[in-house]
């Protein structure tokens, strides 16, 4: 479903991709984990297309995406969830969520979004800037639902949420690759949500791939020393 082959990113003339090989199959969760500064947040700006390619190729379900603009990426099936969330304070929660319907045609919110987030439902009239952290995040996830998209990525999803709320945005997550056949690629820090959300783990080090298992199989004691500082 997502095929990044040999990928190569830069800021001017400093390269921090290094020719970044990840395959990923229809319905896989893989997190991609590195200490900051490492690339996970230059590699999501890339794949949607803020971050220029500098060489090689990103396809999804076939479809080479690494040349488009940004709203272009969107169309062909991509979403992301920036770090930050970066939602619109000042609109509601309904308004924000709309904002995702933009390559759809459609103008109401699917009711299914709701489902997965009954909190935005109770909310959807309230400014999103009113919201806590944890029902921030979960806008933002919907807002790219609604995009109906085959790709989310998803960058530094537990970054200032709380445990319980952590926890609950892993079930949901795998609930909407379940009922959706979603792809999803999350970059993160915190070892014990990746282990409760991905099929996958990859670490990135300084541009590169260094580690790459499946959750069964996974090495914890060296994925936590990669992730040291």
């Amino acid at each position: 479903m997502l095929n990044i082959s040999q990928l190569r990113a830069a800021y001017g003339e400093s390269e921090i991709l290094h020719g970044l090989d990840i395959p990923v199959a229809k319905g896989e969760i893989v997190a991609i984990m590195g200490r900051n500064g490492m690339g996970k947040t230059t590699l999501m700006k890339t794949l949607m297309g803020i971050v220029a390619t500098k060489a090689g190729t990103v396809e999804v379900d076939g479809t080479e995406i690494s040349r488009m603009k940004p709203h272009e990426r969107v169309a062909a099936g991509i979403a992301y969830v920036p770090q930050g969330r970066m939602i619109f304070s000042a609109m509601t929660v309904e308004e924000n969520v709309e904002t995702g319907l933009t390559v759809t045609g459609e103008t109401t919110v699917p009711a299914d979004i709701y489902t997965l987030f009954p909190v935005l439902l109770e909310m959807k009239h309230r400014r999103g800037g009113n919201l806590s952290g944890g029902q921030q995040q979960q806008l933002a996830i919907a807002r790219a639902l609604a995009s109906n998209p085959k790709v989310l990525l998803l960058d530094e999803p537990t970054e200032g949420i709380q445990p319980s709320i952590i926890r609950e945005m892993a079930r949901t997550l795998r609930r909407i690759r379940d009922e959706r056949g979603l792809t999803i690629i999350v970059s993160e820090q915190v070892l014990s949500f990746a282990l409760d959300v991905a099929d996958r783990v990859l670490v990135i080090e300084n541009g590169q791939i260094v580690h790459d298992s499946p959750r069964a199989g996974i090495d914890e004691a060296r994925v936590s020393k990669f992730l040291s500082v």
